[in-house]
């Protein structure tokens, strides 16, 4: 795990700009402390910082070189799959010198060129220039697990694993107010979009070739989407069907559960590779506790870390956790915090996002990340499994308001009701009506409509109103509306089949994982120095699950179906049926006590509002109204947002 950045400069105006490299590889020095340096190839140059992993001698660090010095790679990522390509690559006689995926990723570019992707199972991005062909690949893993930024004008490519290394390249930044609006709406900007007009990310599973000025992007993966053709990757071949003709229905539900268990077991051995101290999460949820089961199956004492909250005893699962540890030997720790400790990391959090992004939740992840790195480098983690098995609330509404039914119909009935009633977050019973009237108002719309309302806090035209009238215009309405459209292009409206219901949790693959839990995990990973590994992400496990039916995933009874009856007999029988908590930070509380000052003095006081000249002061002041209300329903969301993009602006922008 490490950070990359580099620069392909087309003239000697965009050279001039390579003198900022070393600057750039400063600002990814969390992510890769054990060592950095550069590579200058006059117009091509790289820079890298390493978290050694694999091979912990200095022959592995990077940028790192072939014999003959005409190819050269930086690298962010793991190969778990790396020893068999080497042996496949001895046999076809190419030697190496160190025992690194690096290197092993490094020839099997020379060897196969951009067909070595296709053997490549793990997660990265990637940069390879070959010095006589004057050609720069770059790569990116076939979920996004791992970043990659790209900044482009007339004179030069910048690219770099964190948005911070571009702005030390002194990149123009102007704001995309579209991508504004996307994350006033979800809390994040989805690919490949960024806060910058100038700047994108590449796709998960794909990939660039940069000659002088020629950028060529091509997809080497897509998730399979059961209702659609299976795409060609780049030699003509599909990505395979993972078990007997045709999708989903070939094989009985009991031989689907035995395939996942054996593909998870899979899945898990490769992530256990490391020469240096590694660990799982364990929340006390099914995800984790999976990890777990099968992981100390192939090492003894595993290393497991959860958090406990003093303060939030209806969100504290440690007493599953610690069922789990106990049932399978492991060396379990728990971090028990209380509110003031989850507040006193809230600065440096925000002070590491260097792009808007208020998934309150990374604020649990960073706090567990920088205590588990104090005993492990690499740790598990159960990410993934809600997209791909179904196990949201609002995949649960969903599949309800689609089967129809008394129950369906009751809570519609009842939505003047709902409106009525104070929602909050903060309680049980408030957050249930919350819950009921989201319900009520999205049975109304149509199903692409419902879903983009489902996956945010503010709505279109509520986010939209929080602009003053200088950013409000009919470009960025056009522009909005052509994204939200690519965005939701696989769900069907007005469909009666049931299998149609696979769209919704393909496109929260596309949206959700890859743009907010992705991107919160390796961001807070990150920031300490702890390198996640997500074995439900195993591109092997997601082509299978992927093509299941529904009913595996869903049934009226059973949100991850497969999942959860695959491994009933493993796990203690306390982890079933008992309601799903998550966790959210205190965030209403803070906002109305400690952080109540920076709220209404300073990043959301009329005077900077009306000075900076983006928001409306009116609109602002609404929601400051509503949060500080006895029914104040997601504002503390949509507040949380904003201060996160205004302490954003005053660093970066102003």
């Amino acid at each position: 795990m490490c950070g990359i950045t580099g620069i392909y400069a087309f003239n000697e105006v965009g050279r001039f700009n390579s003198i900022k490299l070393s600057q750039a590889v400063q600002t990814l020095t969390k992510r890769g402390p054990d060592a950095n340096n550069m590579s200058l190839h006059h117009f091509v140059n790289l820079g890298h910082t390493r978290l050694a992993i694999i091979d912990l001698s200095t022959d592995a660090n990077q940028p790192m070189k072939d014999e003959s010095g005409r190819y050269t790679i930086i690298f962010n990522g793991e190969i778990y799959s790396y020893r068999e390509m080497r042996e496949k690559l001895i046999a076809e006689g190419v030697s190496f010198r160190t025992s690194s995926d690096t290197e092993v990723l490094l020839k099997g570019y020379i060897h196969w060129g951009a067909e070595v992707l296709q053997y490549c199972n793990g997660f990265f991005a990637f940069a390879i220039f070959d010095e006589e062909t004057q050609e720069l690949f770059i790569a990116r893993d076939r979920l996004g697990i791992k970043p990659l930024l790209i900044y482009q004008d007339e004179d030069k490519i910048i690219f770099g694993s964190e948005m911070k290394a571009l702005i030390a390249f002194g990149i123009t930044k102007e704001i995309d107010y579209t991508s504004l609006w996307q994350y006033l709406h979800l809390n994040y900007i989805p690919a490949p979009y960024t806060i910058f007009k100038n700047v994108r990310k590449l796709l998960p599973g794909h990939y660039l070739k940069i000659k002088k000025r020629e950028v060529e992007e091509k997809a080497f993966y897509e998730i399979p989407n059961p209702s659609l053709p299976l795409a060609p990757s780049e030699g003509g071949a599909t990505n395979s069907l993972p078990f007997g003709e045709g999708r989903g229905g070939a094989l009985t539900y009991e031989a689907q559960q035995k395939k996942l268990i054996e593909l998870l077991d899979k899945s898990i051995q490769r992530r256990l590779i490391a020469d240096v101290p590694l660990g799982a999460f364990l929340s006390g949820g099914i995800d984790s506790s999976i990890i777990t089961a099968l992981a100390s199956r192939h090492t003894d004492k595993l290393n497991t870390f959860s958090i406990g909250y003093r303060d939030e005893p209806f969100f504290d699962e440690t007493k599953y956790a610690n069922l789990v540890a106990k049932k399978f030997n492991t060396n379990h720790t728990v971090f028990k915090l209380s509110n003031d400790d989850l507040y006193a990391e809230l600065f440096d959090i925000l002070d590491y996002i260097d792009e808007p992004f208020a998934d309150s939740s990374a604020i649990a992840v960073y706090i567990l990340s920088k205590h588990t790195r104090k005993k492990a480098t690499v740790a598990l983690s159960g990410d993934g499994a809600d997209e791909l098995f179904s196990g949201y609330n609002k995949h649960w509404a969903e599949f309800r308001l689609r089967k129809g039914g008394m129950m369906a119909n009751w809570v519609t009935s009842l939505l003047p009701l709902w409106q009525k009633l104070p929602k909050s977050r903060n309680g049980w019973f408030s957050n249930k009506i919350r819950q009921f009237q989201r319900f009520a108002e999205g049975m109304k719309l149509p199903e692409k409509d419902r879903y983009w309302q489902w996956a945010g806090f503010a709505g279109d035209d509520n986010a939209f109103k929080l602009f003053s009238e200088t950013t409000q215009n009919e470009a960025n309405r056009q522009e909005y509306a052509a994204r939200k459209a690519e965005i939701l292009k696989a769900i069907k409206n007005q469909s009666a089949d049931i299998e149609d219901f696979n769209q919704v949790l393909y496109t929260d693959m596309h949206l959700v994982l890859a743009n907010d839990m992705l991107t919160k995990v390796d961001l807070m990973s990150m920031a300490n120095a702890l390198e996640v590994r997500v074995p439900f992400l195993d591109h092997e496990v997601v082509n299978f699950v992927a093509q299941l039916p529904v009913s595996s995933k869903i049934n009226g009874k059973m949100r991850k179906r497969i999942l959860q009856d695959a491994f009933r007999d493993v796990l203690p029988a306390e982890l079933y049926n008992r309601p799903k908590h998550g966790f959210e930070v205190p965030m209403l509380k803070w906002l109305r006590g400690d952080l109540r000052s920076m709220l209404e003095n300073d990043l959301l006081a009329d005077k900077f509002i009306e000075e900076q000249g983006i928001f409306s002061v009116q609109e602002i002041q609404q929601l400051k109204q509503k949060l500080f209300s006895n029914n104040p329903e997601d504002s503390h969301a949509r507040v949380w947002a904003l201060l996160v993009f205004q302490y954003w602006w005053k660093k970066y922008m102003k």
